[in-house]
C-alpha cells in the first residue's frame, strides 16, 4: 500500500475509534465525579456478603465488608463499577479509608464478627488509613484477630516488597491476611511464598460453572493445590450453582463465598431486626 494511501487509513482509523474513546473518556470522568461526591457528602457503606464452611455451609466462616457507594439518586452502586477508575486516585485511598473504619465499627458493635476489608497496596503508607487501622486494632483487643485485610494479586504484585513488609508488622498484631482473585493476576510464586497469606482467594472466573468445565476443574484443582502447599485456607468466590458447591467440597475447598449462599447486603442479621435486608 503506497505511503499516502497507509496515511488516509490511519486518519480515517483515528476518526473512527475517537468517538469510542471520547464516550468512554467521558464514563470514566462522571463516574469519578459520582465517588467524589459520595465520599464528600458520607454516602459511604459496606455491604456484608458471609462466607461459609464448606464442610458445614450451615456455619458462617466470616463475612466479606465491601465497598459501595450512593449516587444522587440514592442507587447503591457496588465496587466493581467504579473502583478500576479510582484505583491509583486520592479518592481510592479515601474510599479504602472509610471501608476499613466502618469495617472496624462493624466489629466493634458485634463481638462475634469475623470481617474481610478490602485494600489496595496503594493504601500502605497512606497516613490516615494507616492511623485508622493503628486506632482500630488499639480500640478493642479482639478486633485484631477477628479482622481480615484482602488485597487483590494484581494490587499486591505493584508493590511486593512493600506488602510483604507491611503484613509482617500487622500479621504479628494478630491480623490475617487473605489474597483475593487469585489466579486473575501475575503473582511470581517467589513473591508467593514470602508473602504469607493466611486466606487464598480463587477467582470467579474460575468457579462459575466449574462443575461442568473440564478446563476450569484443572486450573481450580492446581489453585487449591498451590494453596495447600503454602498452608493457606481456600476460598472460591462467586459460587452460584449447588453443583459447583458440591464439586468444590470434593476437591477439598475450605469455604464458599457466592449468591448461593447469600447476596452481600447493607443490613446483615446483626442489624437488622426487622429481617428485611436490602440486597447490595
Amino acid at each position: 500500500m503506497p505511503h499516502g494511501r497507509k496515511a488516509r487509513r490511519a486518519e480515517q482509523l483515528s476518526r473512527l475509534s475517537s468517538p469510542l474513546e471520547q464516550a468512554i473518556g467521558e464514563r470514566d470522568r462522571n463516574v469519578i465525579k459520582m465517588v467524589e461526591a459520595a465520599v464528600r457528602h458520607g454516602d459511604v457503606l459496606l455491604a456484608f456478603q458471609p462466607v461459609v464452611q464448606a464442610a458445614r455451609p450451615d456455619r458462617i466462616a466470616f463475612h466479606e465488608g465491601l465497598i459501595r457507594v450512593l449516587d444522587d439518586t440514592g442507587r447503591i452502586i457496588p465496587a466493581m463499577e467504579f473502583i478500576e477508575q479510582v484505583e491509583e486516585m486520592e479518592v481510592g485511598r479515601m474510599l479504602d479509608c472509610l471501608a476499613i473504619e466502618k469495617g472496624i465499627k462493624a466489629l466493634v458493635e458485634e463481638p462475634s464478627l469475623r470481617l474481610s476489608i478490602n485494600m489496595s497496596a496503594r493504601s500502605i503508607g497512606y497516613p490516615r488509613w494507616m492511623a485508622a487501622l493503628d486506632r482500630g486494632l488499639r480500640q478493642d483487643d479482639t478486633v485484631a484477630e477477628r479482622l481480615i485485610l484482602e488485597v487483590t494479586e494484581t494490587s499486591a504484585m505493584n508493590v511486593p516488597e512493600l506488602v510483604v513488609a507491611f503484613m509482617n508488622e500487622v500479621q504479628a498484631r494478630g491480623v490475617s491476611f487473605a489474597l483475593d482473585d487469585f489466579g486473575a493476576g501475575f503473582t511470581s510464586f517467589r513473591y508467593l511464598k514470602q508473602f504469607s497469606f493466611d486466606l487464598l482467594k480463587i477467582d470467579g472466573q474460575f468457579i462459575r460453572g466449574v462443575a461442568r468445565d473440564a478446563d476450569n476443574q484443572v486450573l481450580t484443582q492446581a489453585l487449591i493445590a498451590i494453596a495447600r502447599q503454602f498452608d493457606m485456607f481456600t476460598v472460591a468466590e462467586c459460587v452460584e450453582r449447588p453443583e459447583d458447591a458440591a464439586w468444590l467440597t470434593a476437591q477439598g475447598i475450605d469455604c464458599l463465598q457466592g449468591y448461593y449462599y447469600g447476596a452481600p447486603t447493607t443490613m446483615p442479621p446483626w442489624r437488622d431486626v426487622t429481617n428485611e435486608a436490602v440486597s447490595a
